[in-house]
């Protein structure tokens, strides 16, 4: 089982990624060009991810393959035993990251996402894994461009 998990978690080292910057990766929707969404996500709830880091890594990657994004690197922070974790998902299309509270049965995620990705995949996967008892989400459009000629 723990292979299992440490293969599912296992990232590919892109550091070598190219991306083409012939292509715009801003996102194009109903007359307006912006740099991506940016969701923040309030939860609630009791979670075994909320002290554990393999679950966090693998919401993380989950949520991200997902959306269609391309995961460069995966990160995390164990603040302690009994204490919280911050983790990133570090993307080609931007990022997506967690911190958690545990003692507070709380976690905030941030997903930011550019090209063409779906954040609204993003967003399930974090309403399946986390099981939350509350959660409250905020969507942002980033880097707004008003002119329309795009």
């Amino acid at each position: 089982m723990v292979k299992i998990l440490k293969d599912f978690l296992s990232v590919d080292d892109k550091t070598s990624f190219s991306p083409s910057y012939q292509k715009d990766h801003f996102v194009r929707s109903n007359g307006k060009l912006f740099a991506g969404y940016h969701y923040l996500i309030d939860v609630w709830g009791r979670g075994i991810y909320l002290e554990n880091e393999l679950e966090v890594k693998k919401i993380l990657k989950k949520a991200a393959t997902s959306a269609g994004a391309s995961v460069l690197h995966i990160l995390t922070h164990r603040f302690g035993d009994g204490q919280g974790i911050t983790g990133i998902a570090i993307l080609a299309e931007s990022h997506i990251s967690v911190h958690t509270w545990p003692e507070r049965d709380f976690a905030a995620f941030d997903i930011f996402l550019c090209g063409d990705t779906d954040p609204e995949k993003s967003l399930e996967i974090i309403k399946q894994y986390t099981k939350a008892s509350k959660l409250k989400v905020s969507k942002i459009k980033r880097g707004i461009i008003r002119n329309k000629k795009f």
